[in-house]
């Protein structure tokens, strides 16, 4: 005996107990119906999934945003949720704790989402559209190789190298876009060139 109680009676309290439960389980009392009632909705129910991967660091795991089925008013969806993808072979769904708080760095009030420019001499940063910002980019490399382009080496021999411009791949890129992107700074005769994966 445990402080009043006996076995008999302990197993008589469980018995009843579970009779109860059991019963309630099958419907009886409507507690299906005050059961359902106190359920919150799923809030990720009839979102819309879309397949990313992580901008952070070089291991480029898996991620799936939700955001509501109907856009905003200025016609973009705003993510809602983020979390690990299941079916991505490099993290199977989890996430570190960076990648676990991406909806945080989303929608982040001082997150730039527009290129900016400052000008020689200029003291302040202005934004610039992405037409502007690629053509510019491309320009200075446009002039850069051909003021830099090394054809034939000393020796006459064709080498046709560039070596004053370096590039950086990223490494949250798919395989196929780390192809063409090497390929392309081949091409052009760039001989800098590293990927973050590699660190």
């Amino acid at each position: 005996m445990l402080d009043g109680i006996s076995r008999r009676h302990f197993f008589r309290g469980a018995g009843a107990g579970i009779a109860g439960t059991t019963l309630g389980a099958f419907g009886f009392g409507e507690i299906e119906a005050a059961h359902a009632a106190n359920i919150r909705p799923f809030k990720l129910d009839r979102t819309v999934e879309t397949r990313n991967t992580c901008p952070y660091c070089a291991v480029a795991c898996g991620i799936i945003m939700y955001s509501p089925p109907d856009s905003g008013k200025d016609g973009k969806r705003s993510i809602m949720h983020i979390e690990g993808d299941p079916d991505h072979p490099t993290n199977r769904g989890t996430l570190c704790p960076k990648g676990a708080s991406l909806l945080d760095f989303v929608h982040a009030p001082t997150r730039l989402t527009k290129p900016r420019y400052r000008a020689p001499g200029e003291a302040q940063f202005r934004e610039v559209t992405w037409e502007w910002a690629l053509d510019r980019v491309a320009r200075l490399f446009k002039d850069d190789r051909d003021k830099n382009f090394i054809a034939t080496n000393s020796s006459g021999v064709t080498v046709n190298r560039w070596t004053t411009t370096g590039f950086l791949g990223a490494s949250a890129t798919t395989n196929e876009t780390a192809f063409v992107t090497y390929k392309v700074v081949r091409a052009a005769g760039g001989v800098v060139f590293d990927n973050q994966a590699r660190v």
